[in-house]
């Protein structure tokens, strides 16, 4: 019998990973000898393993450069329409890997390393994540930058290229807490700075009106600071830019009052300026109104906005000299879009530019303004609507507070001459909200400065349109568009799961069975739970994964009721044949939401109990899956049976992890909410578990009432469950630690758990029920993976390109650099 293959060989084999032909070889393993050297000539003679992989990094780099500049120079010299991606949040995970995959050089850089006598995936494994984002939104700006480059668009995303990243989750004695990200300790091999390029941004001071226009005078300055990441486009030869700006104070900076004692503290107050940038908030779904959130928002907007007209006004490669001055065809040379309204100033500011400093009419500057703009909206939950208190924006941006009155006044007017006598659609439809202290509604804001606004999915854009902008769609129903999510199938199926990606390259329509299961995929990751949990893994346990931030909305806690419920069942049968799971929650709670918290220390309270349970044994595991993030979710989602997709029918807009694991052979059990929807469409509904209230169950029900108690007295198995929560089952030593959780499901839960208990455990039953039948659970997989190509994130950017930006995406490859052979 042949001895089982090396990791080493069997990557060798999968072909999606590109040829590794001999002379590529002998150039990497000189080129990375070279970077060895430059990086150990300065100081030390033994090489570690980080080494090691700035060495590999640095070479793939290398590959990128020729690529990078031939990309920005073919853009100067066809001059098209440019895509301006603004985004709070990039969510961008490790590097190296998905650049090899997208150059094509993963078997020929494995093989290097391999005759160099190292592990490539070793190497990988000591890559920080670029944690620059929260979860799905970051997410997905990071897909779309990959899809922009692969259709060979113009594109740019613009953020802040924060310190600290999101926070990295430690569990300790079943708690979160939470520890800095400081992801550049080491250095990022993939940015460069670009101090030519830096930008002075404005805070603060007054306005004065003069007969030839408005100045706004005495403002602090911050300068921003670039710094450029490539972004390559699959096997095309694109590679695009991600400029994050960094914060630095001017050289000037609080020295004009200095005196014989202000000098060392003028010196430090730097910091005051530098904190711009300095960390990401880790609100998910949440508006957190705090003055420096409303400095960064300003400044990526400020910056980016100021590098948007410089390129629109010089189209000549690396010149500066001024070639268009006529701003009438701004919109047919520049496409931006507002990821959320985090970036909602750029509306303001563009306005600030286009009459205070290049002399436009109002008119004509706001019909530059709104065929520019574009907006997305990621969520109808009123608790992440932006509303910025008046007062913060008066002390600011004073001048952007007026240019937001005036498109208000002017709102109104066209309000007032729709809909004459009709105030109490002009106090719905103002940008300012009167009542306590006067807001400003950013998500209006976009909306009336935008030509096109888009849900995220069918079910998503439909509800903005019946609900949250119903006056706006009304009064401007051409303005209003879908733009279903879409994941990018280089990170999440080549890269993260490469033998699936061989077998679905061979079969193309052939059906077959035989190949597509994850066992191997959940041995390794077996492997690596057991490493970090000390917990037995059973890999022919069905690997039952719920892995997003944690949120009443999302209902984590749907899922521990239903895991308590399979634990009481198995308890009081313990000799009939149940199905194994292992049952994995994972996801970070914002540092400052108490109940997600809470949710976190059940899970781990739950799992404590059932995993020391010796009558239960391996049937039934619970881990809660710490620190979870890019890097994580490309272990998981490959190892995954069934996905949990459990929000209440109307509050997850898309999703998008759902389609991960959808695209990687796992199947759903899910409600009919966000893109669940269109995947039940595409797959076909039999091939999905779906449960519980739709959208139309759940109005019904907000209009009658939701009454918890009732669900509780009726169903013996539910008030079970909840009366061991509150009784301290999973928690002796503190018996009313739960208590909290108890009487929000209780009292006053918006999301309605208990209504969509009973059919979720019937669903999960027909689960278990179907994973005793390999084949006919193969089946499934089969028709989800079939079904799962219009989620991909190039379908999504098509359709952006073509819908709102006007611009054509294209599958050409543009000549490659020429490599020296």
């Amino acid at each position: 019998m042949s001895r089982p293959l090396s990791d080493h060989d069997r990557r060798k084999q999968i072909s999606v990973r590109g040829l590794a032909g001999v002379e590529n070889v002998s150039d990497l393993k000189t080129n990375f000898n070279r970077h060895l050297h430059f990086t150990l000539v300065k100081d030390r003679n033994v090489a570690t393993k980080r080494d090691y992989y700035f060495a590999l990094a640095n070479t793939v780099r290398d590959h990128l450069v020729g690529r990078w500049i031939r990309t920005q120079q073919h853009y100067y010299e066809k001059d098209p329409k440019r895509v301006y991606y603004l985004s709070l949040e990039f969510y961008m995970g490790r590097t190296l890997q998905n650049t090899m995959v997208n150059l094509a050089m993963e078997n020929a850089c494995d093989e290097a390393t391999y005759q160099l006598g190292l592990d490539m995936e070793e190497l990988e494994e000591m890559e920080e994540d670029a944690g620059l984002g929260n979860g799905g939104l970051g997410r997905l700006a990071a897909c779309f930058l990959d899809s922009m480059a692969t259709l060979g668009l113009a594109a740019y995303g613009y953020g802040i290229r924060y310190e600290f990243g999101i926070f990295n989750q430690k569990i300790v004695n079943g708690w979160q807490v939470e520890e800095a990200d400081d992801w550049l300790r080491y250095g990022n091999p993939w940015e460069k700075a670009r101090p030519e390029y830096m930008r002075p941004v404005h805070f603060y001071g007054r306005t004065e009106h003069h007969p030839d226009g408005v100045k706004w005078v005495d403002t602090q300055v911050v300068l921003a600071l670039p710094y450029d990441t490539p972004v390559p486009g699959y096997r095309n030869n694109v590679v695009n830019t991600m400029r994050l700006w960094s914060a630095k104070a001017p050289c000037e900076f609080n020295l004009k009052d200095f005196n014989i004692g202000g000098y060392i503290q003028a010196v430090l107050d730097r910091n005051l300026a530098e904190n711009i940038s300095r960390v990401l908030y880790p609100n998910d779904n949440f508006f957190e109104g705090k003055e420096l959130r409303l400095k960064q928002e300003y400044f990526v907007v400020a910056a980016t906005l100021q590098d948007i007209i410089r390129r629109f006004k010089a189209s000549k490669f690396g010149s500066r000299e001024i070639v268009r001055t006529d701003f009438s065809k701004l919109p047919e040379k520049v496409a931006i879009q507002l990821n959320d309204t985090h970036p909602a100033m750029a509306i303001p500011e563009l306005m600030r530019v286009l009459v205070d400093e290049e002399k436009l009419q109002w008119e004509k500057a706001w019909d530059i303004c709104v065929r520019t703009c574009a907006y997305t909206n990621h969520t109808v939950l009123p608790e992440a609507l932006e509303r910025w208190p008046v007062p913060l924006l008066q002390h600011l941006l004073p001048r952007h507070l007026e240019i937001i009155f005036e498109i208000n006044r002017r709102h109104l007017e066209r309000v007032a001459s729709l809909y004459p006598g009709d105030v109490d659609r002009l106090r719905r439809m103002s940008l300012v909200e009167e009542g306590g202290q006067k807001r400003v509604n950013m998500a209006h804001l976009c909306i009336v400065g935008s030509h096109a606004v888009n849900g995220v999915a069918r079910i998503h854009s439909d509800i903005l349109k019946a609900t949250v902008f119903k006056d706006f769609y009304e009064m401007d129903p051409h303005k209003f568009q879908n733009k279903t999510n879409g994941i990018t199938p280089r990170r999440w199926l080549v890269m993260c799961n490469p033998g699936l990606a061989e077998v679905i390259a061979e079969v193309r329509g052939k059906c077959t069975d035989s190949k597509i299961q994850s066992i191997e995929n959940k041995l390794k990751f077996s492997v690596h739970l057991e490493e970090h949990y000390k917990v037995k893994i059973n890999p022919n346990s069905m690997f039952d994964i719920q892995v997003k931030r944690i949120h009443e909305y999302k209902r984590q806690l749907l899922n521990c009721l239903h895991i308590i419920t399979y634990y009481n069942r198995i308890k009081k049968e313990p000799n009939k044949q149940w199905t194994p799971r292992t049952i994995m929650i994972g996801g970070k709670a914002a540092p400052g939401y108490h109940t997600a918290k809470m949710i976190i220390r059940l899970i781990t309270a739950i799992g404590e109990v059932v995993n020391n349970d010796p009558v239960v044994g391996d049937r039934l595991k619970v881990i809660f899956l710490e620190n979870y993030r890019v890097t994580l979710a490309e272990k998981a989602v490959p190892a995954a049976d069934l996905s949990e997709q459990i929000s209440t029918a109307g509050t997850e807009a898309s999703g998008t992890g759902n389609m991960k694991f959808m695209l990687n052979g796992a199947l759903t059990i899910g409600t009919m909410d966000g893109a669940n929807v269109e995947m039940a469409e595409e797959a076909g509904e039999r091939n999905l578990f779906i449960f519980g209230m739709r959208v139309e169950d759940v109005e019904a029900m907000d209009k009658k009432g939701y009454n918890a108690s009732e669900y509780y007295n009726r169903i013996p198995e539910l008030k079970q469950a909840m009366d061991q929560i509150a009784g301290g089952f999973f928690s002796p030593k503190q018996p009313d630690l739960f208590k909290d959780i108890v009487d929000m499901l209780m009292h006053h839960d918006r999301f309605k758990v208990f209504a969509d208990y009973e059919d979720y455990i019937k669903c999960q039953e027909k689960v278990n029920a179907l994973y005793k039948n390999p084949k006919e659970w193969t089946k499934k997989v089969i028709h989800n993976i079939a079904g799962s190509g219009k989620f991909s994130s190039d379908r999504t950017i098509a359709q952006y390109a073509r819908e709102i930006w006007g611009v054509e995406p294209s599958l050409e490859k543009i000549p490659a650099p020429d490599d020296p052979q």
